[in-house]
């Protein structure tokens, strides 16, 4: 199946509004979200951070019979709790200390189009109250004010909360809450994206290449390539965005190696560095092109060697294993800790690789 690029390209357009991806999960979001953009109601959007729930939104909005009014964004856990309703509704002059003159508000700059709401667990309750007036009456006053000004804009919610869980503790509003679910869409993470994940590292090159003024775009190679498939993305595409742009500013030549995929670049070059949390590493053989996920979970205790060839394997099994979960997996950084060169620590992982746990490699 082709990559599905649904690119918005009207000129009013935010700059960065590309969706991509051709896996069974992206394409079944995009479908709920094309079909509900057209209809003129609330929607909620929920997932993980990093999936891509502002671009979501103004997909909604260009989609939807109001693409050509303006889309608002507000993010509402960048702002103080007693600030987000004078953002919301605007203020009058001398309404607060610090009000020097009439301010608007996003729900005014969005009339006839489309107001986002990110983060919108974060809304204090007594906020709540005047945006429910505003989703079930299309009405509401500015801060200091008495005269109530109409609107009709349409709201997009998201979050990475539990609403339902906040709303049965009394922190969000059980009537809001129905009021903004006339629909609700889950973004897939990056893990359910697996399909995804060399077409997104490829097009975040190209664009950084781009931006670097490069003749070509960095070829990852398959050693690189292995590493992305592998992590689980807790930040999920911005983090991969993230380490695609560092890789290829890093890199010194035309392709992208293992060396370049940093997935933690607050560990010292210098210092031991351990395997990233519960993702899976891999292990990738260059000659065959093979490639075997392997857990970093502890493996189960080998028995006592006996003799001088098995004590000798022992060593060499627990030093290999140590260098490679000090490196991240990174074969090449691997050897370097132990003063070999690549091909002679190929040699030795080849040779122990049922000892590292490794099944499938030469």
């Amino acid at each position: 199946m082709p990559p599905h690029d649904t690119d918005a390209s009207d000129e009013n357009a935010p700059p960065f509004t590309e969706a991509l991806g051709q896996s069974e999960a992206f394409l079944n979001f995009q479908e709920q979200l094309s079909r509900v953009a057209k209809v003129n109601r609330p929607v909620l959007l929920l997932g993980d951070r990093g999936t891509g729930k502002e671009l979501a939104a103004s997909r909604l909005h260009f989609l939807s019979a109001r693409w050509q009014e303006p889309f608002v964004a507000l993010n509402c856990s960048a702002l103080a709790p007693t600030l987000i309703e004078a953002e919301l509704f605007g203020h009058e002059e001398g309404a607060f200390t610090g009000a020097h003159r009439r301010r608007t508000g996003r729900f005014e700059a969005a009339d006839s189009g489309t107001l986002f709401l990110d983060e919108i667990g974060n809304i204090p309750i007594e906020t709540q109250e005047k945006i429910l007036r505003v989703v079930e009456y299309g009405s509401f006053e500015r801060v200091g004010a008495s005269e109530a000004i109409r609107v009709d804009t349409r709201i997009i919610g998201a979050t990475n909360a539990d609403l339902k869980t906040l709303a049965e503790s009394g922190r969000f509003m059980r009537d809001l809450l129905d009021r903004l679910s006339f629909e609700v869409l889950f973004l897939p993470p990056l893990r359910e994206r697996e399909e995804d994940i060399l077409l997104l590292a490829n097009h975040f090159a190209a664009r950084m290449s781009v931006e670097l003024d490069w003749p070509q775009v960095p070829e990852i190679v398959e050693e690189a390539e292995a590493l992305l498939l592998a992590y689980p993305w807790p930040g999920n595409v911005r983090e991969l965005k993230n380490v695609i742009e560092r890789a290829v500013y890093r890199s010194d030549d035309a392709i992208i190696t293992a060396d370049e995929i940093v997935f933690d670049p607050f560990i010292p070059p210098w210092g031991a560095q351990s395997a990233p949390g519960a993702w899976a590493s891999v292990a990738h053989d260059a000659g065959t092109g093979e490639r075997s996920a392997v857990a970093p979970a502890a493996p189960a205790p080998a028995a006592e060697p006996t003799g001088f060839h098995d004590s000798v394997r022992a060593v060499e099994v627990r030093l290999l294993r140590d260098a490679l979960e000090r490196a991240q997996f990174n074969q090449r950084r691997a050897a370097d800790a132990l003063g070999l060169s690549y091909h002679q620590f190929r040699g030795l992982y080849r040779k122990y690789a049922d000892d590292l746990g490794e099944t499938g490699s030469g």
